[in-house]
């Protein structure tokens, strides 16, 4: 019996990275993993935090958006940077569609909320990643 187009199912890539706060594994006493959609958020938030040049041998990889954070809040940087960001999710983050960004600015406490909602490469339900930006200094 021949195998019809509709019948054939391609596998979830299941994507796995270390957990960047290092948490020890309780049963394997070793660096936990972050799994799924866990490591594509993870790597996003990486990305957008990362400048150019901090990564050794890749200086074209990164974000460069903390200098804007030290630019005056407006609106106008708040445009300027969701466009740095989804410029940077379209050249260095292959894994994801992104589907709808958010960048509010939170004058009070002097950081921006990005929320960013994607597609993970072979899943048809969203996935949201939110994170603050804030000026370290």
């Amino acid at each position: 019996m021949p195998i019809v187009p509709d019948q054939i199912k391609t596998p979830i890539r299941q994507y796995s990275d270390l957990d960047m706060a290092f948490s020890m594994h309780p049963a394997k006493k070793d660096v936990a993993k972050k799994l799924g959609d866990q490591a594509v958020i993870q790597s996003l938030k990486n990305l957008v935090q990362m400048n150019f040049y901090e990564k050794p041998f890749k200086p074209y990889i990164g974000c460069n958006a903390r200098k804007l954070l030290f630019e005056n809040m407006t609106p106008i940087i708040a445009n300027t940077l969701k466009d740095v960001i989804l410029e940077t999710i379209a050249t260095n983050e292959p894994r994801v569609e992104v589907n709808q960004c958010i960048v509010s600015a939170d004058y009070d406490n002097n950081s921006y909320s990005v929320t960013i909602e994607f597609y993970v490469n072979n899943r048809t339900e969203p996935t949201i990643a939110a994170f603050v930006l804030q000026r370290i200094r």
